[in-house]
């Protein structure tokens, strides 16, 4: 497996950092291909400059014009540390040692919708309980079955002035992809 291992005290236990698992779902959802290192308005984030495999300001300080294009090698190296930084943060959600899958997932969904989400969902609520088959399944479902973190925001407002949503096929396949990636490596278990 590729990747650094690291040790956590807290969970008596080792996980691997920017792993083969969690480059394998940024590299499929993340990155514009039609042009590799562009500097672009993510339309479903507001416009927000976005390059490479999903680096945004909220998980690099490195500066981000629109317009710009980055280098491979650049992109490596800030997805690298960006990534890194960010399991770190989320390793300290979780109160057990998760699977590698189960960390991997929870990586690519809080890459994706920001740590304080993930580590506030139910989903990291039912792996703190070591319930690790449903909390692969609340990263996309809710309990009564319908799509969770796939959902953006209008811009309208409804008439009871909360905002409108509206789900986005792309994000409903990756929480699906996410899920099924966590529950993959948990085995029989």
């Amino acid at each position: 497996m590729s990747g650094k291992l690291r040790y956590f005290p807290h969970l008596a236990g080792s996980l691997v950092l920017v792993g083969a698992g969690v480059l394998g779902l940024l590299n499929k959802w993340e990155p514009d291909h039609e042009n590799p290192g562009l500097v672009y308005p993510d339309t479903l984030a507001g416009g927000l400059p976005t390059v490479c495999n999903g680096i945004t300001k909220h998980v690099t300080d490195e500066p981000l014009i629109l317009g710009d294009v980055w280098s491979a090698e650049r992109c490596a190296e800030v997805e690298g540390r960006a990534i890194e930084k960010g399991q770190v943060a989320l390793a300290w959600c979780f109160k057990r040692l998760p699977p590698q899958s189960v960390f991997d997932a929870a990586s690519s969904h809080a890459h994706n919708v920001g740590m304080a989400n993930t580590c506030a969902s139910r989903a990291m609520g039912l792996f703190n309980e070591g319930r690790w088959r449903e909390g692969c399944l609340a990263l996309s479902r809710a309990p009564n079955g319908t799509r969770v973190w796939a959902s953006v925001k209008t811009g309208k407002r409804l008439t009871n002035g909360k905002p409108e949503y509206r789900e986005v096929r792309g994000l409903g396949l990756r929480r699906d992809d996410e899920t099924a990636h966590c529950l993959g490596g948990l085995g029989h278990a």
